[in-house]
């Protein structure tokens, strides 16, 4: 029963704090990271009411600190993936028929428990779990994840006012109903906040959601359920479980009522999986909603007119917040032969200037890699470079693994603009510079354009206006989100909806209206008031 139409206006951006000396988050933080620290977490799958363990046990360890042991969570199989979907599917008719403002105001109270008395878990977790420093989660697993909350619940209440006209004698309206089965969420280790968005997005427009984060988010991402419980979501709207990729989809994409899939992680691994719904088709039920936010190579084009210390600040910035593991983060760069100079003296003086060390140490501005794995694959992308003559590494390019997963922020410069760490996405702190001639700034651009099959992120740095325009012109799906004259990280919901196409995702946007009509089903009806009793058309008869 509808009593009101009830409002959700536009909400503000949650504040990032900004931990400095003195200052009561500071203090509250480090007491948080010193009780984390202190016990062992016993972590469970959640699936409907049950909090599920095995004896199949994995540790959870800091990226900076691999001695340490933050606790262990409990890896389950196949049964549980199917327990997972048994219990998203009991559950959806109460959840979907459950009135909208207390499905809204369930996922407005997690964020409101975020931030405050969860702010510094969230921040701690994520800090300790996944290799933040107190900066990079603040403005992740604080601040991003509230408004992803608080913005979507927003946009929601905007999608729901939107009906048709209707003539005289007739009404017209539209439902939005949830998808027809369960929506699977997978999410990556670099964004606590995308691990919160993935899934919750797709509840609050009334699916059921099967959960599973990268092995490696394992720790902030069961803080994150246990703050939705605590907010009073119904058992069995979100399941999360702890499971490995082809267990995941040999469950879940052979089922018939599979609805969508709402993803971010590699270009790779997405490929696969469209092809295999694809293959599938003629077993579900209805067309399955693919969302899917993938890798990139995200660039930084210099102008010759541009600030120096515009393009160095961005290019450190951009390339080495949390070790470069962003999907938008600055990898590559080309920069004009007027500036090169410039621009390599202070990006080398600006690396040489980085702390480097565990996040318990506010100082450090770079601290781990997320794992071994992906430890030797940038270092040895690193090596490579240092052998072949077509690269000089300016700056950086150390690699240590005794204590952590420690990789020194690296400079490439090659003289062939196609080289492979210009084109490879490597994910990590390791950036590639390409100098051109100062007067061949279209030439770039077409370059810039071709280069890699990505388009996330990217961005024109120039004091020439001319410049600007013609770069966002001929670059205009060459990135998703594009920047000028700043860095191309730090999209803020709201206000900078986040995707790219080719081969960077589907471009769905998260963060905006856009994303949430993918997990909508719209039904049209039409109520005729007086309705006609003769089939007969004025135009049949005849004088």
């Amino acid at each position: 029963m509808s009593l009101g139409t009830f409002s959700y206006p536009l909400p503000v951006n949650e504040p990032v704090l900004n931990y400095g000396p003195g200052s009561a988050e500071k203090k509250r933080l480090k007491e948080v990271l010193a009780e984390l620290k202190k016990q062992e977490a016993d972590i469970p799958m959640y699936i409907g009411n049950k909090e599920v363990r095995t004896n199949k046990k994995h540790a959870l360890h800091p990226p900076h600190e691999i001695a340490h042991t933050l606790g262990y969570y409990h890896e389950g199989g196949e049964k549980h993936v199917q327990q997972a979907i048994d219990a998203a599917l009991a559950a959806k008719e109460g959840w979907a028929s459950l009135s909208w403002e207390n499905r809204a105001n369930i996922f407005l109270k997690a964020a409101d428990l975020i931030a405050t008395k969860y702010r510094p878990y969230m921040n701690g977790t994520t800090m300790l779990g996944q290799s933040k420093n107190a900066y990079q989660a603040e403005i992740d697993s604080a601040c991003e994840i509230i408004d992803f909350l608080r913005f979507n619940v927003h946009y929601l209440s905007e999608i729901y006012k939107q009906q048709p006209i209707s003539s005289p004698g007739i009404h017209n309206r539209l439902e939005y109903r949830p998808l027809e089965g369960f929506v699977l969420a997978i999410t990556p280790f670099n964004f606590t906040a995308i691990g919160g968005n993935l899934p919750t997005s797709a509840a609050m427009c009334g699916n059921v959601v099967v959960w599973k984060p990268a092995h490696t988010q394992i720790y902030s991402a069961q803080m994150f359920m246990r703050i939705l419980k605590e907010a009073g979501l119904p058992d069995g709207v979100i399941n999360l479980i702890y499971v490995d990729g082809p267990t995941l989809g040999n469950i879940c994409f052979n089922h018939r009522d599979f609805a969508g899939v709402h993803f971010t992680g590699s270009t790779g691994v997405f490929n696969r999986m469209w092809e295999t719904i694809g293959k599938n088709m003629a077993n579900y039920k209805s067309y399955p909603r693919i969302v899917g936010e993938t890798g990139g190579k995200d660039f930084v084009l210099a102008h010759k007119s541009a600030d120096p210390d515009v393009v160095a600040t961005a290019l450190l910035r951009g390339a080495f917040e949390f070790q470069g593991q962003k999907c938008s983060a600055a990898s590559r760069a080309y920069i004009p032969s007027n500036l090169a100079e410039e621009v390599k003296k202070k990006l080398i003086a600006g690396i040489k200037s980085f702390g480097m060390g565990t996040v318990e140490d506010f100082s450090n501005f770079i601290n781990a890699v997320i794992d071994e794995k992906s430890f030797d694959k940038i270092k040895n992308y690193i090596d490579n470079a240092k052998k072949d003559k077509k690269a000089e590494i300016w700056a950086g390019g150390k690699c240590d693994k005794k204590e952590g997963y420690f990789i020194q922020p690296t400079v490439i410069e090659t003289k062939d603009p196609k080289y492979v760490t210009m084109c490879e996405e490597i994910f990590g702190p390791v950036l590639t510079v390409y100098v051109y001639n100062a007067s061949q700034f279209e030439k770039t651009l077409e370059l810039v354009d071709t280069t890699s099959p990505y388009a996330l992120t990217g961005s024109i740095i120039s004091q020439d206006r001319n410049a600007v325009e013609l770069a966002v012109n001929k670059l205009r799906n060459a990135a998703g989100n594009f920047y000028i004259n700043d860095k191309p990280t730090g999209a803020v919901v709201g206000q900078q909806p986040f995707g790219g196409a080719r081969a960077s995702g589907t471009n769905d946007k998260a963060g905006s209206i856009l994303n949430l009509y993918r997990w909508l089903s719209a039904r049209t009806i039409k109520e005729t008031f007086n309705p006609p009793v003769d089939y007969r058309y004025p135009f049949l008869g005849e004088k």
